[in-house]
C-alpha cells in the first residue's frame, strides 16, 4: 500500500475558501482509477466545501448579537403564548427577505434552521451560498412560471406556503419528480379576508380547493405533501385587539376539511404584528421578519 497525498486550494467568488488535504491509503495503480478520482474531485469541489463549513459568510459580531437578541426575544414570547394556550407545537420561521445572506448565516450559527423567503430568485441565490441543512420556507406570492425554478433549483426547499391553484401544485410536483428531489411540504393559501389584492383560495367557492385536496390524496402527488393551510390576516384585524376573525375562519376551515377528507392539517398564520393571537387560536407556525431582522430596504 502507498500513502498518496492530494492537496488543493479551492477558490470561490474570488475568495480562498479552504485548503484541503486528502489522505488516501491506496495502491498507486488505483489512485488514478475512475473510481477514486471522482471522490477526490467531489471532496475538494468548492461548492461541497462551502456547504460543509460551519460558517462560510462573514458578519460583524455586533450584528450577530443584535439578531440573536431579537430572535431569542421573539422565541421566548412564542414559547410563553404556547404555554398559555396549551399549543405546544409552534415553529418560528425567521423571514429574511431582502436581508443579506450574512444575516441568515449569523442566526444559523446560533442554531436557527427555519428561514422564510418571499422572492424566488432571491431564495435561489441565497440557497447557493448558505448551508445545506437550512430548511427553506417559500412564503411569497408564487407565479406558475416560477414553480419550476423553485422546485428544481433548491434541493433543501422545505415548504411552499402560498400555493393557491391546483396547477401550481402539479407544477411543483412534476418538477420535483424530474429532479428526484425530496418531498416539499405545501400549505394552501386561503384568502380569509376576501381582499381583492390578496391571493388565495376563496371561501365562497371551494370547488378548486376541494379539487386540489383530491389531487394531494391521489397517487399522483408523490413529491408534494399537503401539510396545512396558510393565511395573511387583514391589517385591521391584526390591530383590532379582539379575536382575529381571519384566523378563526382558517381554523374553522381546517376543521371542515379534516372531517370531509379524513386528514390532518396544520395552520400557518401570524406575523410580527399578530403572532400572539395566531398562537392562541391554534397556529402551528408563525412567520416573523421585521421583529427579528429589522426594517427592510425597498425592493429594487
Amino acid at each position: 500500500m502507498m500513502l498518496m497525498i492530494y492537496k488543493c486550494k479551492c477558490v470561490c467568488t474570488s475568495r480562498i475558501i479552504s485548503k484541503v488535504t486528502v489522505l488516501i491509503l491506496i495502491n498507486s495503480s488505483l489512485a488514478m482509477s475512475k473510481r477514486i478520482l471522482p471522490i477526490i474531485q467531489h471532496c475538494t469541489h468548492p461548492r461541497v466545501l462551502i456547504r460543509q463549513m460551519s460558517s462560510s459568510l462573514s458578519y460583524a459580531p455586533e450584528r450577530k448579537q443584535e439578531l440573536v437578541q431579537n430572535y431569542e426575544n421573539i422565541r421566548a414570547q412564542v414559547e410563553e403564548y404556547s404555554r398559555q394556550s396549551k399549543n405546544d407545537d409552534v415553529t418560528l420561521v425567521a423571514v429574511s427577505k431582502l436581508k443579506p445572506a450574512s444575516d441568515i448565516q449569523a442566526l444559523y450559527d446560533h442554531g436557527v434552521r427555519h428561514f422564510g423567503e418571499n422572492y424566488v430568485q432571491e431564495l435561489v441565490g441565497k440557497a447557493k451560498v448558505l448551508p445545506m441543512d437550512i430548511k427553506w420556507h417559500f412564503i411569497g406570492g408564487l407565479q406558475t412560471g416560477k414553480c419550476k425554478d423553485l422546485s428544481k433549483n433548491i434541493s433543501n426547499l422545505y415548504s411552499v406556503k402560498a400555493v393557491d391553484t391546483l396547477k401550481k401544485c402539479q407544477k411543483l410536483n412534476d418538477t420535483r419528480k424530474s429532479a428526484n428531489g425530496s418531498v416539499i411540504e405545501v400549505y394552501l393559501q386561503i384568502n380569509t379576508s376576501g381582499e381583492e389584492q390578496k391571493s388565495g383560495f376563496s371561501l365562497h367557492d371551494k370547488s378548486e380547493l376541494f379539487a386540489t385536496i383530491d389531487y394531494f390524496m391521489s397517487g399522483n402527488a408523490s413529491y408534494v405533501n399537503l401539510k396545512g393551510l396558510m393565511t395573511i390576516g387583514s391589517f385591521s384585524e391584526s390591530l383590532s385587539g379582539e379575536e382575529n376573525s381571519d384566523f378563526k375562519k382558517l381554523r374553522d376551515l381546517k376543521s371542515e376539511l379534516e372531517e370531509k377528507f379524513n386528514l390532518k392539517l396544520e395552520l400557518s398564520m401570524g406575523m410580527s404584528n399578530d403572532f400572539k393571537d395566531a398562537i392562541i387560536q391554534g397556529s402551528n407556525e408563525v412567520r416573523v421578519g421585521t421583529s427579528i431582522f429589522g426594517t427592510r430596504p425597498t425592493k429594487s
